[in-house]
């Protein structure tokens, strides 16, 4: 079952048009809730996609990273141009076990395409809960003063393209995103390989190993 209507701005999908405005805006970015400007995804957090991004995330297949930020690419339009790539950045403890972010991988390869600098302005500064399971409204409230910039960083008048791997709610983007724009930063906008469908998102996770369904929870 595929969404037939999606925001304009955050491309939430839909079931009806019913809670989209004359512009084609959902509620949340009427209300100004989410930080970024737009949001670029390849496709939909399910199937052959999915199992990817778990091999790429969790199984540790690092050269997982080129092909998936290609996809994620496609996504953005050529004419839109950006001054900075920023990976969205990994708590210290979550990298040091991983042993890498994702985020970071996927970004480096999208600068390189986009002929762009990949840098690491912000960091992670708090440590928090896996957002599976939760609400919205909890979700946001999980991230809220998770982000920082780094020392030094000016950000003032800067396009800046925020790659992850997944974006399900978009609590964590706008999280990260509201600091870039408190700093300065003139657009924010979000690239992630792929958005999850949270209409579909408990049915699909009925199929799936309880180890697995844990690890689901993303930004």
């Amino acid at each position: 079952m595929a969404a037939e209507y999606f925001c304009s701005d955050c491309h939430t999908p839909f079931l009806d048009p019913y809670p989209l405005d004359e512009q084609g805006r959902c509620m949340m970015c009427r209300l100004g809730l989410k930080g970024y400007d737009t949001v670029y995804t390849f496709g939909s957090y399910e199937d052959t996609l999915r199992e990817l991004i778990h091999l790429f995330k969790y199984g540790s297949v690092r050269p997982l990273a080129k092909p998936l930020a290609t996809l994620a690419a496609r996504a953005i339009p050529f004419e839109h141009a950006f001054d900075v790539v920023v990976p969205m950045p990994l708590h210290w403890k979550k990298r040091w076990t991983r042993g890498y972010n994702q985020s970071e991988l996927l970004a480096r390869e999208i600068a390189r395409r986009r002929d762009v600098p990949m840098k690491n302005l912000m960091r992670r500064v708090k440590s928090t809960a896996a957002q599976a399971g939760l609400s919205n409204s909890k979700r946001r409230l999980n991230v809220r003063g998770a982000f920082a910039l780094r020392k030094g960083v000016d950000v003032k008048g800067l396009r800046i393209l925020l790659v992850d791997d997944v974006l399900t709610t978009g609590a964590t983007a706008s999280a990260c995103a509201r600091v870039l724009k408190r700093a300065g930063a003139k657009h924010v906008a979000i690239c992630a390989v792929a958005r999850t469908d949270r209409r579909f998102t408990e049915l699909n996770r009925e199929n799936e190993p309880p180890a697995l369904a844990a690890r689901s929870g993303t930004s």
